[in-house]
């Protein structure tokens, strides 16, 4: 991992068959057991970053709760700007620091974010530079960052070869379809030699968790 980056982590509760959201797109897998489990580790990072597409779906506040502990600061990836106002994460960005990620191609106008107190980052000409955004964010001070992304993000952040940590969550679901979202969409590698190493395997009843590192 480069130093001048932040630890990646990269989180996501999955069905038997591999998707983290059914055609429809509901994504609520996990068990209390395991929200909790997800919320000590958000509690334990910097940032939390996610996709525009899983804040317009899911309108999660990507906060700490189930626990007790200091919200991380949220990244929404947002290339064209486009992002509802009447989005959670929007409404409360004067409580918890929030980060609006737009490429240059984005409208040079972003003061309806601003007001919202929303900090804007310009990243990339007409998609982000997630490279370039990771050094950024690590200027910032940010050290550990948890991606709870849609299976674009996922895509781009494994692309990229940014990804330093997986905790996924099997859950005891079959959900199908191949309108199904999976944990990784995008164009996909051609060669199988993106490796992780397993760590460790625990049971949560009627789940299982996997965390494995680069």
């Amino acid at each position: 991992m480069e130093k001048s980056r932040p630890y990646v982590i990269l989180s996501a509760a999955i069905s038997i068959d591999g998707k983290i959201a059914t055609r429809t797109g509901r994504s609520n897998l996990s068990s209390t057991k395991d929200l909790i489990r997800m919320h000590n580790l958000r509690k334990n990072v910097d940032a939390i970053l996610v996709g525009k597409n899983t804040v317009n779906i899911d309108n999660p506040l990507l906060t700490v709760r189930y626990v007790k502990g200091k919200n991380p600061i949220r990244v929404i990836l947002d290339s064209k700007g486009s992002l509802s106002l009447k989005s959670k994460v929007i409404l409360t960005a004067k409580k918890t620091p929030t980060i609006l990620v737009v490429s240059e191609s984005a409208p040079r106008n972003m003061e309806r974010f601003i007001v919202k107190g929303v900090e804007i980052i310009r990243c990339g000409r007409k998609k982000i530079d997630i490279k370039r955004l990771l050094k950024i964010l690590g200027e910032k001070g940010i050290k550990r960052i948890v991606v709870e992304g849609g299976g674009i993000t996922n895509w781009y952040f494994f692309k990229e070869k940014l990804v330093d940590e997986i905790v996924i969550t099997i859950t005891p679901y079959v959900l199908g379809g191949s309108d199904a979202i999976s944990l990784v969409e995008g164009i996909g590698f051609s060669k199988i030699s993106n490796s992780f190493k397993l760590k460790q395997i625990k049971k949560l009843q009627n789940e299982i968790v996997l965390r494995y590192v680069s």
